[in-house]
This record gives C-alpha cells, sequence and structure tokens, in this order.
C-alpha cells in the first residue's frame, strides 16, 4: 500500500517539484494549500498574492494529477504569529515570522490537519534534509541536515522542529541545487518553472515589513543619537575574570546608553521600526560613513546609532537564551548544568556559519562566538550546527 503525502503546496517553483518529485517516487500525494492572510486593512496595493499563488498552486496540482485543496488558516496565523510580531516589535525585540511560522502553522496546525486526511507524511519544498539513524537502543533518531545547495539551505527555518515533528517530515529537495529544482519544473512543463522566488514575510508576501509595521503600529516622534567610537564603554581593558561565569556574563551582556553618551543627529518617527544593524531609512546624511542603527530604546523612543558596518556598538561575543527557551532538535544531545559543546552557530538566516562554544548554565545557555558577531538582537533566533547537523535552537535574551 503506498504511503501517503500531503504536501504545502504554496503556489512557487520549489513545493511544485516537491510534489512532482514524492508522486515520481510512488507516494499518494495530496496538494494543500494554506491561505495565510487577507487583512485588507493592511494591504499595500490591488496586488493579491496569496490568490495568484492559490491559482497556480490548483494549475500544478492539476498538470500533476493529484487532489487540491484550500485550507484557511488565517485566524491561528493572526493569534500565532502576526499578533505575537507586533508585541515583540513593540517591547524593542526583533521577532523572525518565518521560523515561527514552520513552528506554529505548517508543523503543527497544518500537520494536524494533514493527518486528519491519513497522511503518514508532510512535505515542503525546503532546502534541507532529514535522515535516521538507530541508537544502541534501537531507538529511531531522527536528524535535521543542511541542504545540499548551501546557498539555499533554509535549515535556519526549521529550527524549532521537535524530533516527533521531523519524524513525520519530507524534504525532497534537500540532495538538489536550486538550479536543478527549475530545470526539472521546466522539464515537466510546470506553470511555475520561472516564477520568482517570494520576497518578504511568510504569511504576507509581497508586503514589505517596514510598511507593513508602520500601518500597525502608531507613529511617534524621537531623537536619532549618534554614538562615537571614543564613547568609554568601548574603551579596550585588559580584564582578569574571576570565574567562567564572570567572563561569560561580560561577553553576553549589552550596552546600555543615554543620550548624554553621544550626539543629537536627528529625528525618527517610532524606535519600534527600526532593528539593531539596520542602515535604511534613518533619513541622516553627511557623515563620513554611513549610520547604522546600534540599539534603540522604544521605552524612551530613542535611537543609537554609530559610523560604519564595523563600529564597535554592532558587535558582541556572546548572548544568552533564557531556559525555557532552549530548544533541542535532537534532545538526545541536549546539555546538562555545566557542560560545554564546540559547534557553528548563526543568528540570522544566510549567515554563514561562525564557530562557538555552547556553556549550559542554572541560568541561561551562553554561546559564545570565536569572533565578535554583528547586531546581536533580542527576539532572535539562534540555531547550532555540528558539522551539517542543527542540533538545536532558541529565542535570544
Amino acid at each position: 500500500m503506498k504511503k501517503k503525502v500531503v504536501v504545502g503546496l504554496s503556489g512557487g517553483v520549489d513545493s511544485s517539484v516537491a510534489a512532482y518529485l514524492l508522486k515520481k517516487q510512488g507516494y499518494e500525494v495530496i496538494a494543500l494549500f494554506m491561505k495565510n492572510w487577507h487583512d485588507e486593512s493592511v494591504t499595500l496595493s490591488d496586488e493579491c498574492p496569496w490568490l495568484e499563488d492559490s491559482n497556480d498552486a490548483m494549475i500544478v496540482a492539476d498538470k500533476l494529477g493529484i487532489p487540491f485543496q484550500t485550507v484557511d488558516l488565517s485566524v491561528a496565523y493572526k493569534e500565532r504569529i502576526v499578533d505575537y510580531m507586533f508585541d515583540e516589535y513593540k517591547k524593542g525585540r526583533t521577532p523572525n515570522p518565518d521560523v515561527l511560522c514552520n513552528r506554529e502553522i505548517k508543523f503543527t496546525l497544518f500537520m494536524d490537519i494533514a493527518f486528519s486526511l491519513g497522511a503518514d507524511f508532510v512535505a515542503t519544498g525546503h532546502y534541507c534534509r532529514r535522515d535516521v539513524k538507530v541508537d544502541s537502543e534501537g531507538k529511531s533518531i531522527y536528524r535535521l541536515l543542511s541542504g545540499c545547495d548551501l546557498n539555499k539551505d533554509q535549515s535556519y527555518f526549521l529550527c524549532q522542529l521537535t524530533p516527533e515533528q521531523l519524524s513525520k517530515a519530507l524534504f525532497p529537495l534537500g540532495e538538489l541545487q536550486k538550479s536543478e529544482v527549475r530545470l526539472i519544473a521546466s522539464d515537466q512543463d510546470l506553470v511555475t518553472a520561472d516564477k520568482k522566488d517570494s520576497q518578504g514575510l511568510c504569511f504576507i508576501g509581497k508586503v514589505s515589513l517596514p510598511d507593513f509595521l508602520q500601518q500597525k503600529l502608531q507613529a511617534k516622534s524621537g531623537e536619532i543619537i549618534e554614538i562615537d567610537v571614543s564613547y568609554q564603554g568601548y574603551q579596550n581593558q585588559q580584564i582578569n575574570f574571576s570565574s567562567q561565569k564572570e567572563r561569560l556574563i561580560f561577553h553576553t551582556t549589552k550596552k546600555n546608553y543615554s543620550p548624554t553618551d553621544g550626539n543629537l543627529v536627528g529625528q525618527h518617527q517610532g524606535a519600534h521600526f527600526f532593528t539593531k544593524g539596520q542602515r535604511k531609512g534613518l533619513g541622516v546624511g553627511g557623515t563620513p560613513e554611513p549610520l547604522f542603527v546600534i540599539d534603540t530604546d522604544v521605552e524612551e523612543n530613542i535611537i543609537y546609532t554609530g559610523q560604519g558596518k564595523h563600529h564597535p556598538g554592532l558587535l558582541r561575543r556572546g548572548l544568552i537564551i533564557a531556559p525555557d527557551e532552549i530548544h533541542w532538535v535532537r534532545e538526545d544531545l541536549q546539555l546538562i548544568i555545566g557542560d560545554t559543546l564546540k559547534v557553528d552557530a548563526r543568528i540570522r538566516y544566510r549567515q554563514p556559519l561562525e564557530p562557538a562554544t555552547l556553556y549550559n548554565e542554572a541560568t541561561g545557555l551562553y554561546i559564545l562566538f570565536d569572533k565578535p558577531q554583528t547586531a546581536i538582537s533580542e527576539g532572535q533566533f539562534v540555531a547550532w550546527y555540528v558539522d551539517d547537523e542543527l542540533l538545536g535552537s532558541g529565542v535570544i535574551s
């Protein structure tokens, strides 16, 4: 009897080819399109991307001869993703809606719907791999691996999956290059073969994040302060740490600025519209080097900036994850208190993996990178790997 797979058919080339490959491999394939957002109050143009994508997905399903239906998950998106995202930005944090989308929607609600249809697996068009090995006790251990196309590797977006979710997931594109996927789609005459990859937010599509935020969060004029590199808090000092805990705290504690630490250089319309590392949108010119946001204070509505992408205010060696935000995909490898582990880690999608060390303490999981990292922001997800396997992740405190 054929295994049944429900594919999240998004109307893009990747999920289209994923569905084709699964059918070719002998699975019974069902296509579901997720309608995730239709709030006209934040529509910025006459475009209706979800409707266009739904039509493309239906055409692909018809071409492949597989059942197709649409499921409306927009209420859950608002409750679990959109509301959370706005709340995080109001607090001056930087959420990642794409990671949340996979954790809360695609591999929770969508997976439940798939199982209600009798599915054995759920499949997506992510560029990553899953494999399974058996431990000494005969238990199956599922592993989340980077995609073979390192330029498209999307394992980071799946960093919050549980072992149970991973055991029921299939990623048909994991071994392929993007160019190969395009070629397969073209050879099969799929309508999505030359379709551009989706841009913007996972639940809104073509609407840009800054524009979206400005329609939902109230504008409020505030000061832009420039912090010079000569700021006392940046001065290099030889520090003799009395303990490892003291060293960890030093490298993971962010600097707290006040307006008197720098110079007033401009005005903005809301600190919650800006994130660390942001360059565009400040509206301040005339500086020898471009200004970058190095911190935001949403309580006082102040943006702190510094000149140049190598400004010391942008750099930090470490971060901490609160105990209740630590997530292990490989639960069998999670650290006990006092343990350390050498890993490679990233704090955002497409960032090259950077060597780091995990330190598990009662107060949280500390991550110290070998080299300072740019714009570590509270609310972001950090994911850590050993070789090409993603072991775990967490929300930066």
